[in-house]
C-alpha cells in the first residue's frame, strides 16, 4: 500500500527530508512551498506553491487528496503556518511530525543583543550611523526605512525590489550556505559593524554568526517566536523525522489501516 505525505516545505531541511523519503518507492509525496521565493531551488519530488486558506483550507486539503501524515518543515519563524500545521492535523485526523532544527546557542566571545522583532532590532541599531549587515528576508526589510542613518549592505535569495528608500544600500543577491572564510572577507571588505540577523540554526547561514564573533562584531539576533508543542512531535533534525515518519507508518500497520 502506497502511503502519502504532506511535506509543508520552506528549509533545506524540507528538500532533504523529501529526497531521503523519495528514496523509497512506498511513498507517495508532496512538498508544499509558501511561494515567496521567486525561484526556488529544485526539488526531489512533486510540488506545489501558495497557501491552503488556513488550518481548515489545509485540513480539506489533507483529506481530499488522502494524505496520511503531515510534516511541518516551515522556517522557525513561520509560527503561524505551524500553529495552523497543529490544527489542521487534529481536523484530518492525521499524524504530525514538526521538524524544526534547533536554535544557535551563544557561544564565547559572541557580542549578541537580542531582540523579539524586526522593529526592535531597527530601534537597536541606535541612532549613530553604522555600517550594518541585513542578512534577512526581502519581505522584512521595509521597518529599516526608519533608520536612514545606517549604511546598509543587504544580501537575500531574491532582489529586493523596490529598493529601500534609504540614502546609502548595497544589494547582494545569494543563496546559501555560506563559508566562513568567505564571510570574514565579506564583512572586512565592506567594513560592517553589526550584523542583524534571525537565529534560524543550522549551518548553512551559520558562517555569518561565526565570522562576527571572529571580527568581534555585535550581531543584533532576532530571537524565534514561542514553539508550539505539536503535541510533542517535535524532531530537531532529518534522521529524527524520517525516523518519527516510519514510526507512525508501523503503527497504521499494527492497526490495519
Amino acid at each position: 500500500m502506497t502511503r502519502s505525505i504532506l511535506i509543508l516545505g520552506g528549509t533545506a531541511d524540507a528538500r532533504i527530508l523529501a529526497g531521503k523519503l523519495a528514496e523509497d518507492s512506498g511513498y507517495r509525496i508532496l512538498l508544499s512551498m509558501a511561494g515567496r521565493t521567486l525561484s526556488p531551488v529544485e526539488q526531489p519530488v512533486p510540488m506545489r506553491s501558495g497557501g491552503f486558506g488556513g488550518a481548515t483550507g489545509l485540513a480539506d486539503f489533507i483529506r481530499f487528496e488522502s494524505f496520511d501524515i503531515l510534516v511541518d518543515a516551515t522556517h522557525p519563524y513561520a509560527a503561524g503556518i505551524s500553529a495552523n500545521a497543529i490544527e489542521a492535523a487534529q481536523l484530518a485526523r492525521v499524524p504530525l511530525v514538526a521538524l524544526s532544527r534547533p536554535a544557535w546557542q551563544h557561544q564565547p566571545g559572541d557580542r549578541w543583543q537580542s531582540v523579539d522583532t524586526i522593529g526592535q532590532a531597527v530601534t537597536a541599531l541606535g541612532d549613530e550611523g553604522k555600517r550594518v549587515f541585513l542578512a534577512l528576508g526581502r519581505q522584512e526589510l521595509l521597518p529599516f526605512e526608519a533608520a536612514p542613518q545606517h549604511s546598509y549592505i543587504i544580501r537575500s535569495v531574491d532582489p529586493v525590489e523596490p529598493p529601500l528608500k534609504v540614502p546609502d544600500a548595497r544589494y547582494m543577491t545569494a543563496r546559501g550556505p555560506f563559508m566562513l572564510d568567505d564571510e570574514i572577507r565579506m564583512l572586512e571588505k565592506n567594513r560592517i559593524e553589526t550584523v542583524v540577523s534571525k537565529n534560524s540554526g543550522g549551518s548553512a547561514s551559520y558562517g555569518k554568526i561565526e565570522a562576527a564573533r571572529r571580527l568581534g562584531l555585535t550581531v543584533i539576533m532576532i530571537e524565534r517566536p514561542p514553539l508550539n508543542d505539536a503535541n510533542g512531535a517535535n524532531v530537531p533534525d532529518v534522521a529524527t523525522a524520517l525516523t518519527a515518519i516510519r514510526h507512525q507508518f508501523s503503527l497504521f500497520e499494527k492497526r490495519g489501516e
